[in-house]
């Protein structure tokens, strides 16, 4: 089916709407590790029912703080949040206690929805108790709602009342619910890099992407597919890929809370029979090492992304009789941007882009060929929102979004990632990309994790450090693998520094700029 831009006229809980009745009230849509399974019926009641009670005490476009986990709980939260015309903003339990407390400011949160059993699992404590003394707004500090609370005060009066509701619910949420173009959910940063920031995106955006994957899949997806989803939907690939995506189209979800559990997950994927799976590089790697045979059998479709997929890893699920099809996404753009498809599987490139976007290419000094990618469409963020003005929503210029990748663009639309402008460094006057020395670090040691760090050079402005997990990683072995296969000996990084595991962050990213506190650290050692 192509991509229709007048279907993204619609909020998330309307979409869901839609799906239950092209796929029946009755079809099982979530299920999470407790086996609690959810029909698209029970989860429309469920989001009535829990919406009104969280939703207490809160304004209409109010945004709430959600700190919870891949569980069933957390899909009802969040279309409960929508339909109640609330803004859901997914916290980063993994980003530590001083950027959970900046995001609660940024994004003026004065409400935090999560779990006592989820706390307690996770030995959240100090960071709850670091909330609850945190004044969002003047005389306002945060409020902790547990959903085991909730749970207890729904009574008889509830049901009904939430039963009342869904006889006329289309009524119902045009009264109380948001519009196309108002904000569906708060996703944050990283904040590595000084105070996390907000990117809002609308509802517009949320459907737009998850109808644009849809579309650009060409049919390789249908309702019969069961989706694995162990990302945390407090990253915009396990929300829109994993989560939104799939059951506004009548796939199945499977949720797992933690995409860490190598030995776990694939024995849930052979139980559930699932079919497509969204994952990064590092997790693939992982599922792939630890299956046993048969585990992996059902899989149509693996689908990458967050960071570039290793030759190795690919190699590992080929033997399984599964070709990964790699992605290309930014937060900003709800994420999916570009993807590879089945029979138009093209290596080293991302595949092309998907229906509805526009790109441009800026031009940078010292890069001959593509340029720095520019993308505008109907999945493009509403805006940032910063530490420095909370609450206040920051358009991106034009409806433009700029990536900061450098990317270059063949004649037939396939997208290759040159890499982040960030992550090119000048060494003798010439433009070296670490993504690209990385490749040939891989290349070398394909067992390995690798990330290159570039710091400055008082001779030559700039030195490359590559920082790995494999303790034989030797300087002259990387040399005459450089030299044997045509790499320039500038791209050889100038010191090794080996570590027992390379930081990595919640959504399966490389931390980057842990790891380059890593050598900074110990750089009068090197």
């Amino acid at each position: 089916m192509p991509f229709d831009p007048k279907s993204c006229e619609t909020t998330v809980f309307n979409a869901l709407l839609d799906a239950r009745r092209i796929h029946g009230g009755s079809k099982v849509i979530v299920e999470d590790a407790d086996r609690q399974a959810l029909t698209y019926d029970r989860l429309i009641l469920g989001s009535l029912v829990l919406g009104a009670r969280v939703v207490a005490g809160t304004s209409r476009s109010e945004s709430i703080g959600v700190l919870l986990p891949n569980v069933s709980g957390l899909v009802v939260t969040f279309f409960a949040l929508n339909a109640f015309g609330r803004v859901p903003a997914l916290l980063n339990f993994t980003a530590g206690q001083r950027n959970i407390v900046s995001a609660a400011k940024t994004a003026l949160l004065h409400t935090v929805v999560t779990s006592r059993r989820f706390v307690d699992a996770a030995k959240l404590e100090s960071v709850i108790a670091a909330l609850e003394k945190t004044e969002v707004t003047p005389g306002h500090k945060v409020r902790i709602v547990y959903l085991e609370d909730i749970r207890a005060k729904i009574g008889t009066l509830d049901k009904v009342l939430g039963f009342i509701r869904s006889k006329y619910v289309h009524e119902f949420h045009r009264k109380h619910g948001g519009r196309a173009g108002s904000p569906a959910v708060v996703l944050f940063t990283s904040g590595t890099e000084g105070h996390p920031k907000g990117v809002v995106l609308t509802n517009r955006n949320l459907i737009a992407n998850s109808r644009q994957m849809f579309a650009h899949a060409d049919g390789a997806f249908s309702a019969a597919d069961v989706v694995m989803n162990p990302l945390p939907m407090f990253h915009s690939f396990g929300l829109t890929a994993g989560t939104v995506m799939p059951i506004v189209n009548g796939m199945r979800v499977q949720l797992y809370p933690t995409p860490l559990h190598y030995r776990q997950i694939p024995k849930i994927i052979k139980d559930k029979k699932a079919t497509v799976l969204f994952a990064t590089d590092t997790f693939l790697a992982g599922y792939a090492r630890a299956a046993d045979d048969g585990d992996l059998a059902t899989m149509r479709f693996v689908v990458a992304g967050a960071e570039r997929v290793k030759e190795q890893t690919r190699k590992l699920w080929s033997k399984i009789g599964t070709e990964i099809l790699e992605g290309y996404g930014a937060t900003e753009c709800a994420p999916v941007i570009a993807c590879n498809l089945p029979g138009q599987n093209r290596s080293g490139t991302v595949g092309r882009s998907l229906p509805g976007m526009e790109l441009a290419l800026q031009p940078v000094a010292g890069i001959e060929i593509g340029g720095r990618l520019k993308i505008k469409g109907p999945n493009v963020m509403a805006g940032y929102v910063f530490a420095e003005n909370p609450g206040l929503v920051v358009p991106p210029e034009g409806g433009w979004h700029d990536t900061g990748d450098i990317v270059e663009v063949s004649d037939d639309g396939y997208i290759t990632i040159k890499g982040r402008a960030k992550r090119f460094a000048k060494i003798g006057g010439e433009m070296v990309s670490l993504a690209a020395v990385e490749t040939l670090v891989s290349d070398t040691w394909p067992e390995g994790q690798h990330v290159v760090v570039n710091l400055p050079d008082p001779r030559k402005g700039e030195q490359l450090i590559l920082v790995t997990d494999i303790v034989e990683a030797d300087k002259d072995l990387l040399m005459q693998h450089a030299r044997s296969h045509g790499f320039p000996e500038l791209w050889v990084p100038k010191h090794i520094m080996v570590v027992a595991a390379i930081p990595v962050l919640g959504s399966g990213k490389v931390d980057l700029p842990a790891t380059t506190a890593l050598v900074r650290q110990a750089r009068p050692l090197l």
